[in-house]
């Protein structure tokens, strides 16, 4: 019924966590992708392999980075449908349950989706409160939808790679391919398969636990900055895939310029905070791509007040980014 992908590089101090947390179930194949690691994520892989041969399986392979990692996992998935689990990060085992059930539901109904969405929690280390991302102002619960039934998302809502189970041949037939030694692919991994997503449902659980807070992590402020090369090779990306506003819903449209917009932000963000000339210089190549290859696209994503602030040149508009972004740390727990 479902593979969970777990692409683990130097993930000795995680890796058993994230299996623990959805080893059991008949319905759940595991499938470790461990990508080069050169400490001891091999051995646990394979020794938690001989532990339950029928449910998990091991991939070794040259190290790739997390999207060779990624596209190893969607090439030997066995399960009709598809989670992604960071082998830092961990499953809620009740959410879960509910939502292999919801999926055997709709099978049996001869409704089968191409598309679960349910929430994730922000796990910040030493961190009381914990942001959790909901979608019930978004889109109805508990039952099978369409785009044209979705209402627009706040700035903090965007359906990450967290938030999704695919249908594993959607996935295929998307043509997605992530690029290798590249961070932040799962933007272009929650992007590219949802084009072709025509039938989904909202599952109000809190499924995935992102685990956040570490000074070495990819979304730590610091090496955002210091990888802003690979922010905008995934920005690109993103750029190249979405469609024509008339090749898609109208909804759906609208959704792909809203996460556009969102990912234009980071960039941008992080541009602007790196602090060189070079980097504002860069911030203003991308805006003039995006006009460029995709001029709809633009439009739309300047329609918005988030949109127009983040393409301003001036002093007042970047001061207005840099407090929205100080507030999305404080709320999410971003370092």
């Amino acid at each position: 019924m479902l593979t969970v992908v777990i692409p683990s590089y130097n993930a000795q101090d995680y890796l058993d966590r994230a299996v623990s947390s959805v080893r059991g179930f008949d319905q759940v194949e595991v499938l470790i992708v461990d990508d080069g690691s050169t400490d001891a994520t091999a051995a646990i892989a394979d020794g938690l392999v001989q532990s339950d041969p029928d449910h998990i399986r091991v991939i070794h392979q040259k190290n790739a980075g997390h999207g060779g990692a990624v596209n190893a996992g969607i090439a030997g998935a066995r399960g009709r449908y598809l989670k992604i689990l960071d082998a830092d990060d961990w499953l809620d085992r009740l959410a879960l349950k509910r939502a292999l059930e919801r999926l055997e539901l709709r099978e049996a109904q001869g409704e089968p989706l191409d598309l679960l969405v349910a929430n994730y929690v922000y796990e910040k280390q030493g961190k009381a409160h914990k942001a959790v991302i909901r979608y019930g102002n978004v889109m109805p619960r508990d039952r099978v939808i369409s785009w044209d039934q979705i209402r627009r998302c706040r700035y903090d809502q965007y359906l990450m790679m967290h938030a999704l189970i695919l249908r594993t041949d959607l996935v295929r037939r998307s043509g997605l391919v992530l690029p290798e030694h590249t961070f932040y692919v799962d933007f272009i991994y929650s992007f590219v398969p949802v084009i072709d997503v025509r039938t989904f449902e909202y599952l109000d659980v809190d499924l995935y636990r992102y685990f956040i807070g570490r000074d070495d992590q990819s979304v730590n402020e610091q090496v955002m900055i210091s990888r802003v090369d690979q922010l905008l090779r995934v920005n690109a990306a993103m750029v190249d895939a979405i469609p024509a506003p008339d090749e898609v819903p109208p909804h759906l449209y609208r959704y792909l310029v809203h996460y556009l917009r969102i990912n234009c932000v980071i960039c941008t963000v992080m541009l602007l905070r790196s602090g060189t000339e070079e980097n504002l210089a860069r911030k203003d190549e991308l805006w003039a791509q995006l006009q460029t290859k995709k001029p709809e696209a633009y439009d739309a994503v300047r329609k918005d007040l988030l949109g127009r602030l983040i393409a301003m040149r001036s002093k007042p508009g970047r001061a207005v980014i840099m407090a929205g972004y100080h507030i999305s740390q404080w709320v999410l727990g971003f370092n």
